[in-house]
């Protein structure tokens, strides 16, 4: 029987180093576009301020690269170290796009980004353009492989188990690849992303335009901040809107506590606004619901029910029985390697010999399972409800709010006076809300599969490393330090590179049509 703290520890440091690493690529993918914006203008325009404007928020995309790319590559590591099992079980199909991102995308990227860095005086302007372009492409690049690796744990098409090697094969990579919740997760994650550039760049050119420095750089900055958040926040809403969609034909349960609905409700189901979902009596207290919502968001229809935690229980507790089949067959397979008939029974059932898996965390054997633990597994196929409930809408908050700066900013850079100070105060104190809820976003869809490492195939607590509980407790502790140490130096180089500001802009040219200074 595996060690639940054992499991518990490798989550742990898991979800530390991911959420930790991901404060710095949607900043990543967000400046990279903005700075290739910037430059496109300089080329277009000859207007030196351009320029400036491009190398000062490359800098501080180079300092934040930096960061990314060191805690990026622990991830991977970790795979084998903490998550053997799993690296062995799933990873012919896991490892291809991972191979991929890191052969393809990451040179890429790593390439340009030297190009954009040291390449002012040596290329052209059109060319150097062209360098800050693929710069900003690998960037996406990179984003789009982790992603379709992400997709797959989430709806793992174009594979199957193989029972002679007892691993999942590609079987169809262009399903893989093309897979409708990784395409939906990389769009709504880059435009998150970009959101997140936006709100960066609108905070410092507040902060300078508040201080009354580098006041031409800074409107110019608002005004490109201000026009991309918005477009940005309404494609994270519409694309958000696709992703929920998606999980409603391929991961039920995970929408189901998103919505803390416990019975099914009639077509159109209603959206709960607000609630107090209770785990104990499995019941959402004092909910205030938004009728047909719901309904309309999961189905795109008026007819289609969207199915409560109760019954999606009877359904795992119905596909833990077959899977049951799977796992006899298949260990009358391992004992025959030339045993037909059981081969039949197994191809009848293997899509639902994950679900057996789950009897593991009971009993060593699943066949001998009690009927207490068969609807023991089938309920821990419901994640924590009320976190998954109360998460989610603490993202969906921060996209609203954010979207409603932006719309406040946009509509001041479109007026011929003087902006409010209280506009560049409320910019400053937004910046951390696309963060919150990137980091809000996948929690909700990482916690929010669980029981499962890779949905409906293999269990979290199967997949870990043999290690000793010692051994995790000392390096999650050692990456604590060490992360801690380099956000400090992060936050540092950043403050530094803020206050010294553009080093190139000796002179202010003249100002823009527009009047952002703050009025007194």
């Amino acid at each position: 029987m595996v060690d639940p703290l054992l499991v518990e520890l490798s989550r742990l440091q898991f979800a530390l180093t991911a959420m930790y690493h991901f404060l710095f690529v949607p900043l990543t993918l967000g400046l990279s576009i903005m700075i290739a914006m910037m430059e496109t203008v300089y080329v277009m325009t000859g207007r030196v301020i351009w320029r400036e404007m491009t190398k000062f928020w490359g800098l501080l995309f180079g300092i934040n690269f930096a960061l990314g790319v060191a805690t990026g590559i622990t991830m991977e590591f970790q795979f084998g170290m903490n998550w053997a099992y799993y690296s062995h079980y799933v990873g012919d199909v896991f490892g291809a796009p991972l191979a991929i991102e890191g052969l393809m995308a990451f040179f890429l990227e790593a390439t340009f980004v030297g190009l954009f860095f040291f390449g002012w005086e040596k290329l052209s302007p059109r060319a150097h353009l062209v360098v800050t372009w693929l710069t900003a492409l690998g960037t996406n690049f990179s984003a789009l492989w982790i992603l379709i690796a992400n997709g797959w744990m989430q709806n793992p098409v174009g594979s199957s188990f193989n029972p002679d090697t007892m691993r999942m094969e590609v079987t169809n990579f262009a399903a893989v690849i093309f897979n409708p919740v990784a395409q939906a997760k990389f769009v709504h994650t880059v435009s998150a992303g970009y959101v997140c550039g936006a709100a960066f760049v609108l905070g410092i050119s507040a902060f300078y335009l508040l201080r009354g420095r580098h006041v031409e750089l800074a409107k110019r900055s608002f005004v490109i901040a201000a026009a991309f958040g918005v477009a940005s926040s309404l494609s994270v809403i519409v694309l958000g809107d696709e992703s929920g969609y998606e999980i409603t034909d391929n991961q039920k349960m995970k929408l189901a506590a998103m919505e803390a609905m416990w019975e099914t409700e009639p077509a159109p189901a209603s959206f709960t606004a607000i609630g107090l979902p209770d785990m104990e009596s499995k019941t959402t207290k004092y909910s205030i619901q938004i009728p047909w919502v719901m309904g309309l968001i999961g189905t795109r229809s008026f007819e289609q029910q969207i199915p409560g935690v109760f019954d999606l229980v009877k359904k795992a507790e119905g596909r833990i029985r077959n899977g049951l089949i799977a796992y006899d067959a298949l260990e009358a397979i391992k004992a025959d390697r030339n045993n037909a008939e059981a081969r039949i029974r197994f191809n009848t059932a293997q899509s639902d010999l994950g679900y057996a898996l789950l009897l593991k965390r009971y009993i060593e054997d699943p066949r001998r399972a009690t009927e207490a633990q068969i609807k023991e597994a089938a309920w821990s196929t419901v994640p924590t409800v009320p976190a998954i409930f109360f998460t989610f809408r603490l993202m969906v908050l921060c996209g609203f709010l954010l979207l409603a700066v932006f719309l406040v900013a946009l509509w001041f850079t479109t007026r011929e006076r003087q902006a409010p100070r209280w506009l560049f105060q409320i910019a400053l104190l937004a910046m951390p809300l696309p963060w919150l809820g990137v980091e809000f976003g996948w929690f909700v869809a990482e916690f929010g599969r669980q029981p499962w490492i890779i949905e409906g195939v293999l269990p979290t607590f199967l997949a870990t490393s043999s290690l000793g509980v010692t051994d995790l407790l000392i390096t999650i502790l050692g990456f604590t330090l060490v992360y801690g140490a380099l956000a400090v130096v992060e936050v540092k180089l950043m403050l530094q590179a803020i206050s010294h500001g553009p080093s190139g802009l000796h002179q202010e040219p003249e100002g823009m049509s527009i009047s952002l200074v703050p009025a007194e």
